[in-house]
């Protein structure tokens, strides 16, 4: 016998056990199994004539009731198949499915994309993003990490011209922004050495969300000295120096050409969910942000009624952090439940590593 356990919810662990017998496991297994790889119910038939159980259709038909009977497997119609419910994948990816790994040929294709993607981290992630669609089939997403939580590390103040300044912001991941900004005061009669001193005595180890909340409150005392056209600059232009306007979009995604060919969305239905999933990237945003750090798994899975909007029961989610320097982003993949888990979840864990490397070289 066998004790199993599964998640059942999005905000957290609720432990459920099974026993199980070996070959219970083993039909559970084989349905999954069948089920992804033809999209259409798996009968008693079809397990035994394609797997030497060495037992009876009818035998196996009343294994799969039983599976049934423990919310494992469902009818989805008056078909005499069965197919896996949220529970049976749930049972699945954590106790019965293959090892997560890659083949050799796949694990070079993804090498020799990143080779081909550079360094800049823009360029790295839209390549990410498209490799982990080709190799899954699915649709996959990236989201940038917070830059608000980006940490200021020092203050390069350049002038370009007699009312230019440029503005370089160097990150403690790393990453350095730079900016140009119009003065209407001549730069040359400005100390440009004592603003810079001081942005980087008041700023530098804050975050760029306080800096915007308390950066007129931190140069107050020195708004009324020589130094106030390059302060009143600041004031005014706060919010263009201290976000990227790179990652407005906040992520990326990609894979929708593959990912509509899927047999779930000859559904009218499911194709309308999954077109408003792909033009709304706040959804995506927020579905992957709020589940990437739940559990201790290295790879995050959400499947079905597990994701948080109802509206998207019938999707698997699979998640893993990479690291920007000391800022976060997630990457993942979006698809059917049924999908082949133990290929997706490795391929999101290479990707995300191989990321989280080339990025930060």
């Amino acid at each position: 016998m066998f004790l199993v356990y599964y998640k059942v919810n999005f905000t957290g662990l609720k432990m459920v056990s099974f026993e199980l017998s070996e070959r219970e496991k083993s039909i559970l297994r084989f349905v999954v199994h069948q089920f992804i790889l033809t999209a259409n119910p798996v009968g008693s038939r079809n397990i035994t004539k394609r797997y030497e159980l060495g037992v009876s259709p009818a035998t196996v038909r009343n294994i799969m009731s039983d599976l049934e009977e423990f919310g494992l497997l469902e009818h989805p119609h008056t078909s005499a198949g069965r197919v896996p419910t949220d529970k049976g994948y749930r049972l699945y990816v954590d106790s019965l499915m293959d090892p997560p790994a890659l083949d050799s040929k796949e694990k070079d294709y993804i090498n020799g994309a990143f080779e081909k993607a550079g360094t800049d981290p823009e360029s790295l992630l839209n390549f990410s993003s498209l490799i982990l669609s080709e190799i899954t089939h699915q649709l996959a997403c990236i989201t940038y990490p917070a830059f608000d939580s980006s940490i200021l590390e020092k203050i390069h103040l350049v002038p370009l011209a007699s009312t230019r300044l440029l503005v370089v912001l160097n990150v403690s991941s790393g990453a350095v922004k730079t900016i140009t900004l119009e003065i209407e005061s001549e730069i040359s009669s400005v100390n440009l050495d004592g603003v810079q001193g001081i942005l980087n005595e008041k700023l530098a180890g804050l975050t760029f969300d306080e800096i915007k909340q308390t950066f007129s409150q931190r140069v107050k005392d020195y708004l009324d000295s020589d130094l106030k056209p390059v302060l009143r600059l600041f004031v005014d232009s706060i919010d263009k120096i201290f976000t990227d306007p790179r990652m407005k979009e906040q992520a990326i995604i990609t894979g929708a050409k593959n990912f509509i060919k899927q047999p779930e969305f000859e559904d009218l239905e499911h194709f309308q969910s999954i077109i408003e999933l792909i033009e709304d990237k706040d959804i995506i945003i927020h579905l992957m942000e709020k589940s990437a750090f739940i559990g201790e798994n290295p790879v995050s899975i959400f499947i079905g009624a597990e994701n948080e909007r109802q509206k998207y029961s019938e999707y698997s989610l699979i998640i893993k952090p990479y690291k920007l320097g000391g800022k976060i982003g997630t990457l993942g993949v979006v698809g059917p439940r049924r999908m082949e888990y133990s290929k997706v979840v490795a391929a999101v864990q290479y990707v995300a590593e191989l990321l989280t490397k080339e990025i930060n070289e």
